[in-house]
């Protein structure tokens, strides 16, 4: 039986998809929905000086010890999604017949989509197009996803969001990944700040968009430099918004991509995959 099928199987019934899964508590009130935004290549104090980056810190949490996990870019998103970077070292791309986070929201009964600025759709497979980046889209290195022309069409251009918001559409579970250009990986942080605050400052403001929305804004990686490396040790910035959330929160635990994971596990009541996320640090504190 495939990976796709075990899942379909178990969306009807209330039984774990995958060993260790297991209702994980969260003390914080919940957030039925989840948006992940991911920026490119910052370390932590220069994604802390752009303007509207800063603005929202103060306007949500502020993970001040959170580091990514790995170089280069591509292990990071599929930590993010999966728990585990399950040996992707390099930015080259890769078919993983691994479960992610997408079967625990089926499993669930609930919907999962990622938005991916200038994605040419069609489950399109290629590494890039113009300014889209296969590699920063870590659902299509999954082989129940390119198998699976439903589930690919969960991959969508990024435009889409739009309509999704109007008709009250956004999935449960989502991840918003920028283009080349948007996420300052070749134009650097400054430039995607500004994009970050003309796409969805206003998004902020609007209530279908924000309403039981968990927002949440990191960076894949730090800089890469030597001194960054050495010092920073892979550091990032990571801001998460909502109507649950305090304002001003600052939470120094030690977190990473894997406890973003595990967030969105437990406000979702998804269980966990057994990996990284298993073992990673909750994030609490966040409630007013």
């Amino acid at each position: 039986m495939t990976i796709s099928s075990i899942a379909a199987a178990l969306a009807l019934t209330t039984l774990p998809l995958w060993p260790g899964m297991g209702v994980a508590a969260n003390a914080d009130p919940a957030a039925p929905k989840i948006m992940t935004v991911v920026l490119e290549n910052t370390n932590y104090a220069a994604a802390l000086r752009q303007p509207f980056l800063a603005s929202l810190a103060k306007r949500g949490a502020l993970l001040t010890h959170f580091t990514a996990i790995a170089h280069p870019s591509q292990p990071n998103y599929i930590a993010l999604v999966a728990g585990s970077t399950y040996g992707v070292d390099s930015d080259a791309n890769v078919t993983l017949d691994k479960p992610h986070v997408g079967d625990l929201v089926e499993a669930k009964g609930l919907q999962w989509k990622a938005y991916a600025e200038a994605y040419p759709g069609n489950c399109f497979l290629g590494a890039h197009a113009r300014t889209y980046v296969r590699k920063h889209v870590p659902f299509l290195s999954f082989k129940n996803v390119q198998d699976n022309p439903e589930r690919c069409a969960r991959v969508v251009n990024a435009s889409q969001l739009t309509s999704d918001v109007g008709d009250g559409k956004l999935p449960d579970y989502s991840l918003y990944i920028p283009d080349r250009n948007n996420d300052g990986h070749d134009t650097g942080v400054a430039y995607a700040d500004r994009w970050l605050a003309d796409t969805f400052g206003p998004r902020l403001q609007d209530q279908r968009f924000t309403h039981d929305l968990l927002f949440i804004v990191t960076f894949d990686e730090g800089k890469g430099d030597f001194f960054g490396n050495l010092f920073g040790g892979n550091r990032v910035a990571t801001i998460i918004l909502g109507d649950s959330v305090r304002p001003g929160t600052v939470l120094a635990g030690d977190y990473n991509h894997y406890s973003l994971l595990r967030l969105a596990e437990d406000r979702l009541e998804l269980g966990n995959l057994g990996q990284g996320d298993a073992r990673a640090a909750a994030i609490t504190g966040l409630g007013k």
